[in-house]
């Protein structure tokens, strides 16, 4: 990528809450070993809470722009570079259900769809899309 370049990464406060997490999890497992229901419902939890926090370790960045294109993070840790000329669109998708509203960042290429959300940004949906589309006019 050229200079110029605008990263969006998960905030390093929910990586440590995800490994925080991932510690108490494993302190309750070794505690209910007695209890075998207990002990498996724990120890599912803390290897759940350890694969993302292991994700966020091994690709913080979710999102890279520059004059070029996006980079964006595509399978567990992986990513794939996206030249300007296949992305279609790029919106946010808000759905509101009861008192819940969720945004998620939707980079579409026509042959996929890219979905990012606040935490994987680390910033509102709404400004990384609209930095994007301007970023993206301005070459």
């Amino acid at each position: 990528m050229s200079e110029g370049v605008l990263h969006w990464r998960v905030r390093r406060e929910f990586l440590i809450l995800k490994i925080v997490a991932t510690l108490v999890l494993a302190t309750i497992t070794v505690l209910t070993l007695d209890d075998l229901r207990g002990a498996f419902l724990a120890g599912a939890a803390t290897v759940a809470a350890a694969v993302l926090a292991l994700r966020d370790v091994l690709a913080p960045v979710r999102l890279s722009a520059d004059g070029e294109g996006l980079v964006v993070v595509k399978g567990f840790a992986g990513s794939e570079r996206l030249p300007w000329s296949v992305i279609e669109r790029v919106r946010v998708d808000t759905q509101t259900r009861f008192t819940s509203r969720t945004e998620l960042l939707e980079i579409d290429t026509g042959e996929g769809i890219f979905l990012l959300s606040r935490f994987d940004l680390g910033a509102p949906c709404q400004e990384v899309a609209d930095q994007l589309r301007s970023l993206r006019r301005g070459f």
